[in-house]
């Protein structure tokens, strides 16, 4: 599988994830660069242009990708979508996930608000947790862990959201549901409830848990959202480029967060 390509793009427009990546032992860098690569060019669909129409049509176009490698058709010449229709051959990737993942980016391309509390928690739970499932499947998570995977996604789902509320705000889109600082720290208690939730299955989980070094921020900021809510909207989130450096070291020697 030629993943060069695939690297490349992660390591350009998603370094955080780049960095988990290369975190991770080496022969399972591969197929985490292929599925981030991917995921990249879903979530940022919706913000490379500001006609809905065209949005629409590259997403449905990575949802037929993802249908037609699925059922074994031969893979469309693309940088990102050759290797993932091998990846999804290879690994046996859940089409139904992937193509929950790319339909739940639909919310980006508009500007309505979630509905409720459980629209933005179906969000998180198909963008984040289900990338998370996704490349612990990839790493060869059984499906007994999908719950503890799907519940680190979530959380680490929510931190990068949170973080990115100032910016979504700035795009006209009102990310939260309730922005008052009791809700705010409601819902990064809700976080950390389901990272705490996880950590008996991930220690059981083998090398799969590398699928989780990915989520070795969420703790903290969600943390920092929980006590100091207030800094969400002043776009304040974040650690120290040395407690990012060590958090980092210590979730790759743990094989994991």
């Amino acid at each position: 599988m030629s993943v060069e390509a695939c690297a490349s793009l992660v390591e350009r427009g998603d370094p955080d994830r780049f960095a988990a990546v290369m975190a991770a032992p080496g022969p399972l860098r591969g197929r985490l660069m292929v599925l981030y690569a991917f995921n990249l060019e879903v979530a940022r669909a919706p913000w490379v242009t500001q006609e809905p129409m065209i949005v629409e049509m590259r997403l449905q176009w990575w949802r037929d990708v993802v249908a037609e490698a699925g059922a074994g058709k031969p893979a469309r010449a693309h940088e990102v979508a050759g290797p993932l229709a091998q990846l999804i051959a290879e690994a046996g990737l859940p089409v139904a996930v992937l193509d929950a993942l790319i339909e739940a980016r639909r919310w980006d391309v508009y500007r309505e608000p979630f509905e409720d509390q459980a629209a933005l928690a179906a969000y998180l739970e198909d963008t984040g947790g289900g990338l998370m499932w996704l490349a612990g499947r990839a790493l060869g998570a059984e499906a007994a862990a999908e719950a503890d995977l799907r519940a680190v996604g979530w959380a680490a789902g929510l931190a990068a959201f949170l973080r990115a509320v100032p910016e979504l705000e700035a795009r006209g889109r009102v990310p939260l549901v309730d922005g008052r600082a009791e809700a705010v720290a409601a819902l990064a208690e809700a976080g950390l409830a389901r990272l705490a939730g996880a950590q008996a299955g991930l220690r059981r989980m083998g090398r799969a848990r590398a699928a989780t070094i990915a989520a070795w921020q969420a703790a903290a900021i969600l943390r920092q959202a929980g006590q100091q809510p207030g800094s969400v909207a002043a776009g304040a989130l974040g650690q120290s480029e040395f407690a990012r450096r060590w958090g980092l070291l210590r979730a790759g020697l743990r094989g994991g967060m």
